[in-house]
């Protein structure tokens, strides 16, 4: 962390949100993930299922790019049982917030608890405090579920349900106080805009005077984001209520296509080797570019 840089706030889910996290602690003096709650899959899917919590996974894994110092907790955050019975399948991590959101109080109060075990640089907050379901319109259809959205082409829209969802206030304060947020890279329906959706986020985002950055992702992700360049990326932002001042992108791994009004753009280099990921040391001079 960089005492003279500015406070960031990172919104997004997943592995996407890690890696900006990661980039960020480089230059910022404080940093606030708000992280996606709508997985209805996998191991989160099934805690959600059981206990009537938000989705863990996607905290679990920003808790652990924020992580001061490595220890054996840590690393044991992405250990993941196999051929263990009911526990086949399941993340440490995942199994730790549950735990602690049955014992805390609220589930707020257990990812504040998780990042004072853990000792991370900031705190990660759910993008709402309880669980929901994410919905979307896709080709004339409504869907419904994380899982399902992902595997369909023509969105148009995405929402919560619950519509009116609380959102931490820690979030919104987060927003109201930074200098720069952080929104990506990640699926861009399922995890980028599936934590804008509450609408006390957008709002929050609307009202700061903070910069916003969009990281976009490094290649369309069939069949969700078949065809799309970082334009279209920009047009649906824009379609729920989101308007970047600077958008990041990597022209060699995905086109840029057309950015009408705007924004503030920024191409470079951003892959780690092989393509797949965004690389945290150039993630990190790109964003400290975008001010």
């Amino acid at each position: 962390m960089n005492d003279g840089g500015p406070a960031v706030v990172a919104i997004g889910g997943g592995h996407g949100l890690a890696a900006t996290l990661t980039a960020v602690r480089c230059y910022a003096s404080a940093v606030t993930a708000v992280v996606s709650v709508a997985d209805d899959g996998g191991s989160s899917g099934r805690l959600r299922q059981l206990l009537g919590i938000p989705a863990p996974g996607d905290l679990r894994k920003c808790l652990g790019a924020l992580v001061a110092e490595r220890s054996i907790l840590a690393d044991a955050l992405e250990h993941r049982f196999a051929g263990a019975g009911e526990l086949d399948g399941h993340a440490f991590g995942n199994l730790l917030i549950a735990a602690l959101a049955s014992t805390a109080g609220s589930f707020v109060d257990a990812m504040r608890e998780a990042c004072r075990l853990l000792g991370t640089v900031g705190p990660v907050l759910p993008a709402t405090t309880v669980p929901v379901v994410l919905t979307a319109e896709a080709a004339g259809c409504e869907l419904e579920g994380q899982v399902r959205i992902m595997a369909s082409s023509g969105i148009t829209r995405v929402s919560l349900v619950p519509e009116d969802a609380e959102v931490p206030e820690a979030v919104t304060a987060a927003i109201a106080s930074a200098d720069q947020v952080v929104v990506g890279p990640g699926s861009l329906y399922t995890s980028v805009l599936a934590a804008l959706a509450p609408a006390p986020i957008r709002h929050a985002l609307r009202s700061s005077g903070a910069r916003v950055v969009y990281v976009c992702n490094l290649r369309e992700q069939p069949p969700e984001t078949a065809g799309y360049d970082v334009g279209d990326h920009l047009r649906a932002l824009r379609a729920h209520g989101v308007d970047p001042d600077w958008v990041v992108a990597d022209p060699e791994a995905i086109a840029v296509g057309e950015l009408a009004g705007g924004p503030r753009l920024w191409t470079g280099r951003l892959a780690a080797p092989g393509g797949a990921v965004h690389d945290p040391v150039l993630l990190c001079g790109a964003l400290r570019s975008c001010d």
